[in-house]
C-alpha cells in the first residue's frame, strides 16, 4: 500500500469484545464494536496499468511450469486480512466469510491490503499483461479481520486483536477451507507472548487437527511494525503454522522482516505489483512479509488441488523440504530457503491431480478464550500491509520484526 495502506495497522488500544467461535459455517460474524469510526475515504490504492511482463521475482517461482502440475482448481483457501474489494482478476472466485470490523460478508476493503494480497494469492491471468496469481482458479473466502483506516473512539490506531483473530482462524476452518493465509501479525514482547498467544494457539491447533494449513506472514520490523525486543503472533509459534520471511528485490533477505528460528520459507516480498483496490494494479510496488505469504499459501493450494489425499503436515513439510537453499543468507531469515512450486509439485508427479475433495463436517472447536492482544495488519506499504494494535496488554502489527530470545526450545524447527 502506499504509506497509509501498509497496513501496519496498529489494531485497537485494548482488546475488543470476543466473537463466538461457534458459528455454524458460513455466518458472518457478529460485531458488538461500540464507538467504531468510519473514515471519510478509503484508501485509493489501485488504478494503475498491469505490467507488460511477468515479474522478473514471480518469473523466478517458475508459475509456467508449476501450472502444468496444478493451478488451485477446486482448492478453498481463507484471507483473514483487511477484506477484498471486487476485482475483475478474481470475479467469480471470492466468497464472503464475516467482518470484524464494522460486520457484513467481508466483501469490501478500505485499506487495500487484503485485495493486493489476494491478487499475488489467486489473481487470473490478463491477455495483456504478465501478471497472475499462484493459485489462479482456487476460490478465496474473504474474512476482514482487521482495518486501519476504521478506528475507535479510544484508539486511533485501527481494529483488530489477536482473539477476533483467532476466531475468524475457526471461522474459516468450520467453513470448510483447505488452506489459511494470514498477512497480519501482532507485535509483542516476548513476556506478553505466551499470554498473548493463547487463542492463537488454540485456533491453530484446531485448524491442524481439520488438516487446514495456517500460512503466516512472519511480521516486518520498523515504523509502524515490530520494535526490538518484540516478536510476531502467529508466525512465533511455529509448530501449527507456516511461518513465511521475505526476500528483497535482489534475493538477499529483506531488511525489514522478523528474524527468528520459527521462520520456515521465504518468498519475495519487495518491488511487487499486484491488484490495487478499488480497480487496476498497486500505484507502487508493495512491500513486506505480507506479501511474501500469499506466495506461499498460494503454493499449498497447488499442492492441495495434485495431492487431495495429503494432509496439512505433509504439504507443509514438501513445502520446506524443496525449498531452494540460499546458503549465504541467514536461516533466521529465511529459514530452508527460497520457496520453489515446481519442485514441491515435482516431488510427487505422479499424484492425481484432481481437485481437493470437501472435508468432513469438522467437531465443534474449542473456545479460544483469552487473554488477547490488538491485531491491526503486518503494518507495511501497499506498499501495503496491516499490522495490529498495540492494546492493554499488547500491540499488534501485520508483518512485525524482532528476534525471540525466548521460548526458543518451543518451537518446532522443520528439517
Amino acid at each position: 500500500m502506499i504509506t497509509a495502506l501498509a497496513v501496519a495497522v496498529v489494531l485497537a488500544v485494548g482488546p475488543l469484545p470476543a466473537v463466538e467461535a461457534t458459528l455454524p459455517p458460513g455466518s458472518p460474524p457478529r460485531v458488538p464494536v461500540t464507538g467504531l469510526q468510519a473514515p471519510d475515504a478509503c484508501e485509493d490504492t489501485g488504478g494503475a496499468p498491469g505490467p507488460r511482463k511477468l515479474d522478473p521475482q514471480l518469473a523466478a517461482l517458475g508459475l509456467d511450469a508449476a501450472h502444468r502440475f496444478a493451478t488451485g482448481r477446486g482448492v478453498r483457501i481463507a484471507v483473514i486480512d483487511t477484506g477484498i474489494a471486487p476485482h475483475p482478476r478474481l470475479a467469480g472466485r471470492v466468497a464472503g466469510g464475516g467482518d470484524y470490523v464494522r460486520g457484513g460478508s467481508g466483501l469490501e476493503d478500505c485499506d487495500g491490503h487484503g485485495t493486493a494480497v489476494a491478487g499475488l494469492l489467486a489473481a487470473s491471468a490478463g491477455a495483456d499483461d504478465g501478471f497472475r496469481g499462484v493459485a489462479p482458479d482456487a476460490m478465496l473466502l474473504s474474512i476482514r479481520q482487521s482495518s486501519r483506516k476504521f478506528t475507535l473512539a479510544d484508539s486511533p490506531t485501527g481494529v483488530g486483536d489477536t482473539r477476533t483473530l483467532a476466531d475468524a482462524l475457526v471461522v474459516a476452518v468450520r467453513a470448510g477451507v483447505d488452506v489459511v493465509n494470514v498477512s497480519e501479525a501482532a507485535c509483542v514482547t516476548p513476556a506478553e507472548a505466551e499470554n498473548a498467544a493463547a487463542p492463537l494457539r488454540t485456533a491453530l491447533r484446531y485448524a491442524s487437527e481439520n488438516d487446514v494449513v495456517v500460512v503466516a506472514a512472519a511480521g516486518n520490523v520498523g515504523e509502524g511494525a515490530c520494535t526490538d525486543g518484540q516478536v510476531a503472533l502467529p508466525g512465533w509459534l511455529g509448530e501449527d503454522v507456516l511461518t513465511v520471511g521475505a526476500l528483497d528485490a535482489r534475493g538477499g533477505p529483506a531488511p525489514f522482516g522478523v528474524r527468528g528460528p520459527w521462520v520456515d520459507v521465504a518468498a519475495p516480498g519487495a518491488g511487487l505489483t499486484t491488484l490495487g483496490a478499488p480497480a487496476g494494479f498497486t500505484r507502487d510496488p508493495v512491500r513486506g512479509t505480507s506479501f511474501a505469504a500469499p506466495l506461499v499459501a498460494g503454493t499449498a493450494a497447488l499442492l492441495t488441488q495434485q495431492r487431495p489425499d495429503a494432509s496439512a503436515r505433509e504439504i507443509v513439510d514438501t513445502i520446506v523440504a524443496t525449498a531452494r537453499s540460499l546458503p549465504s543468507v541467514p536461516r533466521d531469515a529465511v529459514g530452508n530457503g527460497l520457496v520453489d512450486p515446481v519442485a514441491a509439485l515435482a516431488r510427487h508427479p505422479t499424484a492425481d491431480t484432481a481437485a481437493a475433495q470437501a472435508p468432513a463436517t469438522p467437531p465443534e472447536p474449542p473456545p479460544t478464550g483469552r487473554p488477547t492482544a490488538p491485531l491491526p495488519g503486518l503494518g507495511e506499504r501497499v506498499d501495503v500491509e496491516p499490522p495490529l494494535a498495540p492494546g492493554a496488554a499488547v500491540a499488534i502489527v501485520v508483518a512485525c520484526a524482532a528476534a525471540l530470545p525466548l521460548v526458543v526450545r518451543s518451537l518446532r524447527r522443520r528439517p
